[in-house]
């Protein structure tokens, strides 16, 4: 017997094509969550996607629920906009010509002004070399660059890409800057996204690029020599044609939970999947929100982190409870139904989460569905996996 369930929910994650390595993505467990909002049974016009990450959430839901996708770092808009817009509706192949156009224009200026900087790694066979090919690009954070959209290259090159991978970065950014109001800005952003994440040499993140070593030579060596255009292709011929949908009515915003909670519509339901552990996400992804704000911020650290960076409250010991109980008041106020994903392995227990929620959602009935489920730990420590419980606490409102 064919599951229809199954294939409705491969029908939806084809529509949400991957755009990041991120930890805590619930790309391999939608149907745990689209089952367990399923189960709420109410008759709510808008969903709230309150901490919408890679915006699959928001982007799995757009067919069935006008989608509010929130998040308070910048490179999760770009995500949602992407999944929520229907791109196979407004664009065709045939736009990706003139994005390349503009693109090699803007690169082959670059190199002309720039003759000097030459980072050739064809000759690379000795340990030694590449280490000094790696520190000659990452002085360049010294260098003054009289060319506009050189943040990349002046910030980032020889650590989580080379040099010449950093001049492709920040000519595509300068090409999606023209096409900001209209519809392939977003995808332009969003493949390049992509194309950065599977070019880093990093780990899958970008809390620190790796330093050479003769063990990794060869490894670094192989993403040193992989093409940004050639993933960003790919991946933005993938995003408009399979980037469908009926396009109702959603809004994307950049907020931080508590602010966003007042502006929700009354009666949602709310879906949210706070971050688990004391590690905050915007030590992981600083990069790609430098990518997209393009503000050439005062940086910092081995990792050249952003000073500005976001510490969220449910992070922290001293405030993870205050967090959710603020976030508990929020969705009371607004009179709205609450799915709340969460881990065995997070900073506070399950009894404890119910215990703060009765304070707040008072007149609530609560129900708690489980799986199992394997974590990535993105290359944080020897083990690569986690096995962890997948909680969503379900708030329904009487």
């Amino acid at each position: 017997m064919i599951d229809t369930n199954q294939l409705d929910i491969e029908e939806k994650i084809k529509k949400i094509p991957h755009l990041l390595k991120y930890m805590g993505s619930k790309r391999e467990i939608l149907d745990f969550v689209t089952d367990s909002v399923g189960s709420l049974n109410v008759q709510s016009e808008w969903l709230c996607d309150l901490f919408s990450g890679t915006g699959v959430v928001g982007g799995t839901f757009k067919d069935e629920y006008k989608v509010h996708a929130n998040d308070v770092q910048s490179y999760a808009s770009v995500l949602s906009h992407t999944y929520l817009l229907n791109l196979k509706g407004q664009l065709t192949i045939d736009c990706l010509d003139e994005i390349k156009n503009k693109v090699n224009t803007l690169v082959s200026d670059y190199y002309n002004r720039f003759q000097k900087l030459n980072f050739n790694y064809d000759d690379i066979n000795t340990f030694k070399k590449l280490q000094k090919i790696e520190k000659a690009q990452q002085a360049l954070i010294s260098e003054d660059f009289d060319i506009g959209f050189h943040l990349f290259t002046k910030y980032y090159s020889g650590t989580y890409w080379s040099y010449d991978q950093c001049v492709w970065i920040d000519s595509i950014r300068a090409v999606a800057e023209q096409y900001k109001s209209k519809p392939q800005y977003y995808p332009i952003l969003s493949s390049l996204i992509f194309a950065m994440s599977y070019v880093s040499q990093s780990t899958g993140h970008y809390a620190q690029y790796r330093d050479v070593t003769e063990d990794n030579m060869k490894d670094i060596l192989s993403y040193r020599n992989r093409d940004i255009w050639v993933y960003f292709e790919r991946k933005f011929i993938e995003l408009i044609k399979n980037v469908n949908g009926k396009s109702q009515d959603f809004r994307v915003t950049t907020l931080d939970y508590v602010d966003c909670l007042r502006i929700i519509e009354e009666d949602s339901i709310v879906y949210s999947d706070p971050p688990y552990q004391s590690v905050h996400y915007s030590r992981f992804y600083h990069a790609i929100e430098t990518l997209v704000k393009y503000d050439y911020p005062n940086i910092s650290f081995k990792g050249r982190y952003r000073d500005d960076r976001h510490q969220s409250p449910f992070c922290k010991k001293t405030t993870v409870k205050q967090a959710f109980s603020l976030m508990f008041e929020g969705v009371n106020i607004k009179k709205s139904h609450l799915a709340l994903s969460y881990s065995d392995t997070g900073m506070i227990d399950l009894d404890t989460i119910i215990n703060i929620s009765k304070n707040s959602l008072k007149g609530y009935t609560n129900d708690i569905l489980t799986k199992n489920h394997t974590h990535s730990k993105m290359g944080r420590s020897d083990e690569k996996n986690q096995e962890v419980k997948e909680y969503i606490i379900l708030f329904k409102r009487n």
